[in-house]
């Protein structure tokens, strides 16, 4: 069991006139046993405890032995532009506020933004409690270069936001990190195929510190076509950053690839044009050598039927 110590942390204000103290507490993201001590002293020790899911916060509570020591409120993303107010109040009138989501750290893909934006133009410290996150657990275990990388968190959901916002990292050397609900992960992998290659690098990491934890690694081709059969619970995707110019374990793309990524352009909106000349500088090649792969694949017959 966690016990709570004896009184709250003090910790100086940049403002001698605000005592309060907004606390950003990351939350275990699958075993409860991953929550750190302190996490147990400050939901001990707050005045008001600001949870996206009360419900889920008292049963984490009850699974470590916590006892909450104050109030606790809801903040969601339907309620947190009405609250946030009120919490900044509470906060420069010297309240101790922690801030929990349901999983991993507050402001990353879950409420919090908001909240710290408002209390850092009121004055009000701001401080964290690290622990648990799926991003960096992901990243990890991916097995893919983890020197630089970039979080796209959760992609548009309508198909050509989702080909734009794919286009515009497509050549991004560094390792990317996505957030995804298991009912769209085939499709957001076929669509990533389609503007990375077929042949990128990427690992499907689902339930992390869960019992059915998971880490699926292969090309997104393979990958988008082992999802087709329906995955379940939590999925973060990690995607290994485009490749040098010519410097692809095969070589430069094939035919198929150049055309198949000046399609992604076309879908996200550019000018046949315009994607010919985007995919020429990416995989450096000439814009001829990419216009006649699109031409001869437009102009290829139709397998004859057998």
């Amino acid at each position: 069991m966690y016990t709570a110590a004896p009184g709250p942390v003090t910790l100086a204000c940049e403002d001698a006139r605000v005592t309060g103290l907004l606390v950003l507490a990351a939350t275990p993201i699958g075993d409860p046993g991953d929550a750190s001590a302190r996490l147990a002293v400050e939901l001990g020790s707050a005045d008001l405890v600001a949870a996206e899911d009360t419900r889920r916060l008292r049963r984490l509570t009850s699974a470590l032995g916590i006892q909450i020591g104050g109030r606790v409120v809801s903040y969601h993303e339907h309620n947190e532009a009405a609250r946030t107010p009120d919490l900044v109040a509470a906060l420069v009138g010297g309240a101790r506020v922690v801030l929990v989501t349901d999983a991993g750290m507050p402001s990353v893909s879950d409420p919090g933004y908001r909240l710290v934006r408002a209390a850092v133009d009121a004055g009000v410290r701001v401080t964290v409690v690290p622990g648990p996150s799926a991003v960096l657990a992901a990243l990890a275990l991916s097995g893919l270069p983890v020197d630089r990388f970039c979080f796209e968190g959760f992609l548009p959901r309508k198909a050509g936001e989702r080909a734009a916002r794919l286009q515009e990292v497509a050549d991004d050397p560094r390792t990317l990190v996505f957030f995804e609900a298991p009912h769209r992960l085939a499709t957001t992998l076929a669509a990533m195929a389609a503007a990375f290659g077929a042949g990128r690098a990427a690992a499907v990491c689902r339930e992390l510190t869960k019992t059915y934890e998971e880490v699926r690694r292969g090309p997104l081709g393979e990958l988008a076509a082992w999802a087709e059969a329906g995955v379940r619970g939590e999925i973060t995707v990690v995607v290994g950053g485009a490749p040098a110019p010519g410097s692809g374990p095969d070589g430069p793309p094939t035919a198929a690839e150049l055309v198949a990524r000046v399609a992604a352009r076309e879908a996200a909106g550019e000018t046949r044009k315009e994607a010919i000349a985007a995919v020429a500088v990416a995989v450096g090649l000439a814009k001829r050598t990419v216009f006649d792969a699109v031409v001869a694949a437009r102009t290829r017959p139709d397998p004859p039927f057998v």
